[in-house]
């Protein structure tokens, strides 16, 4: 069965940290694209970043540059995304998704179910 899993979302305080994790099963997440978006209540989805198959580049959206960081961990068929320096802005339910050719800021071809992450004192 091909599945996306994210998980690693919670409740952290404004200035905290958080990494979510996107697993693949069924199919090997190295050979696609992949992004994180976002999407908040009342709110368009966002894309935060994405990192291509060809040639492992990153993009991220201006908001979260410097803050976040996405990367593959292939053993684990695995693509991650660190968040640092969070901010109640934040606060949404994060996806991850794959692009069967290239990165794209509107959307993937393939989603998780999402993860929330909740930036509140």
């Amino acid at each position: 069965q091909v599945q996306l899993v994210e998980s690693g979302g919670g409740l952290v305080q404004p200035g905290g940290s958080l990494r979510l994790s996107c697993a693949a099963s069924g199919f090997t997440l190295d050979y696609y694209a992949i992004g994180w978006f976002r999407q908040a209540p009342g709110k368009e989805r966002e894309g935060l970043s994405c990192i291509r198959r060809d040639d492992g580049r990153v993009y991220y959206v201006d908001s979260v540059k410097g803050r976040f960081t996405i990367s593959r961990d292939n053993a684990k068929n695995t693509v991650h995304l660190q968040m640092h320096s969070l901010k109640p802005e934040d606060t949404a339910r994060y996806y991850c998704a794959l692009f069967y050719s290239t990165c794209i800021p509107s959307g993937g071809d393939y989603w998780g179910q999402g993860t929330q992450v909740t930036v509140s004192s």
